[in-house]
């Protein structure tokens, strides 16, 4: 029987960084991706560690309270948090077994240059900065900031695969995680 891994966005780039990091992770098991949207209840552009955790720790719990039998539920959510008058953006990842186990990790930070920084002061989310200042078009759902800020050496999907695989340790080592 085909076990279910609910994703919290309709994003196809968190879509497919999820798929890839369980496919790495469980390359024998067979899962079905299955796409939800599915709302943070955090600001559009959450700033901090604890609005963006928030908002991907409550993406997976609506999925939990509206579709409770799948084997998996992840949620992504980018975020950015200023550390010494520099801007960072970065990402959790938030993975939520059957038995309610939650994991969790964070991508890399990287730096955001001012131009972003002062459009993200007035209320504009992060993709849109990126589309506006690199002359984009839904770069969110493509290569990122990061990709834009890499030239495409990491895109965005990419960078999120490693924080994936890295929240799903304990259910690859479960002897040595205790459930909570």
């Amino acid at each position: 029987m085909q076990k279910t891994v609910l994703v919290a966005s309709k994003n196809p780039v968190k879509i497919e960084a999820i798929r890839e990091g369980f496919r790495k992770v469980f390359p024998d098991n067979g899962y079905d991706f299955l796409s939800v949207e599915v709302s943070s209840g955090v600001s559009e552009q959450p700033f901090g560690m604890e609005e963006t955790l928030e908002g991907a720790k409550n993406r997976v719990e609506q999925l939990v309270r509206t579709q409770p039998s799948a084997a998996f539920y992840a949620g992504i959510e980018g975020g950015v948090a200023v550390h010494e008058d520099e801007l960072f953006a970065f990402a959790w990842i938030v993975i939520r077994n059957s038995d309610g186990y939650l994991s969790k990790s964070q991508t890399g930070h990287f730096p955001l240059p001012s131009r972003v920084k002062m459009l993200l002061e007035q209320g504009i989310e992060l993709g849109h900065a990126t589309d506006q200042i690199f002359e984009l078009h839904n770069s969110k759902q493509d290569i990122g900031a990061v990709g834009a800020l890499t030239n495409q050496i990491i895109i965005r999907k990419d960078y999120y695969v490693h924080a994936v695989i890295l929240a799903l340790i304990p259910f690859l080592k479960p002897d040595l995680f205790s459930p909570k």
